[in-house]
């Protein structure tokens, strides 16, 4: 634990499995209450979270909808208010990945890759903006992209690119909203042991880039929710506008 963040409230986004589960995780251990959200109903998530917020007594209100559609993110935002939380971090983890060469990429599966790794975490932002910019000390943003957005790899256009806006857009908020107390920082994870990376990574391809990688491993999810913690927490006060790679040194 490197804080207490008891009386304080985050936004996860994407968090049902892989980085924004273990992000939920982290912070319900630093004692933050958590509003987060992910697209399918799942029982057993629903089972491990209420265990979560049992063992570290934090509340936690999670919910299933569609990111994509602003309808239902009002009404994640008409909760909010009905019951007066207070937001003090937002963190834009929901992404989607798939793969194919551009020649060959529909222009369904470039629209949607775009709609939930960039459009719909902007339009969240915005909405969650509208509470964050009220008097409240502690405020910070961070944009969960990746390393695909600087290292293109074949087959990975879309998403690459998704994840490359999201970026940018990091840089032009934290711009726009410090001068309101809210810090906004980017972290882009290198390969990571996730579910959607697994099943969208051939075998030989994550062998391929563990060689490229100092560390001669790839990441754990825990470990890159260490450091979106820090990035929230008091002892980064002075960091914003940063892009953090946590990629275990690659070359």
């Amino acid at each position: 634990m490197i804080e207490s963040f008891k009386g304080r409230t985050a936004i996860i986004s994407g968090a049902s499995s892989g980085i924004g589960l273990a992000t939920l995780k982290k912070f319900a251990k630093n004692n933050c209450n958590i509003v987060s959200f992910s697209h399918k109903p799942n029982n057993e998530l629903d089972a491990e979270i209420q265990v979560i917020s049992k063992e570290f007594s934090v509340e936690i209100n999670h919910h299933y909808l569609d990111i994509t559609n602003p309808n239902e993110i009002k009404k994640l935002i008409s909760f909010i208010k009905d019951r007066e939380i207070k937001i003090n971090y937002l963190i834009n983890n929901a992404g989607i990945l798939e793969n194919s060469l551009i020649q060959m990429t529909k222009e369904t599966n470039l629209i949607k890759m775009f709609n939930v790794n960039f459009n719909s975490q902007v339009f969240l932002t915005q909405q969650i903006l509208k509470l964050m910019l009220k008097p409240n000390k502690v405020k910070a943003i961070v944009n969960v992209s990746s390393i695909s957005a600087f290292d293109n790899n074949f087959g990975r256009f879309a998403y690459s690119s998704s994840k490359a806006a999201l970026l940018s857009f990091s840089q032009t908020l934290f711009k726009e909203v410090a001068p309101y107390g809210i810090r906004v920082n980017a972290v882009a994870p290198g390969m990571t042991d996730t579910k959607l990376m697994n099943e969208n990574t051939e075998k030989k391809f994550i062998e391929e880039t563990i060689e490229k990688i100092s560390l001669k491993r790839i990441a754990k999810p825990d470990e890159i929710a260490n450091v979106i913690l820090f990035l929230c927490s008091d002892l980064s006060s002075y960091v914003n506008g940063q892009i953090i790679r946590v990629d275990g040194g690659m070359y």
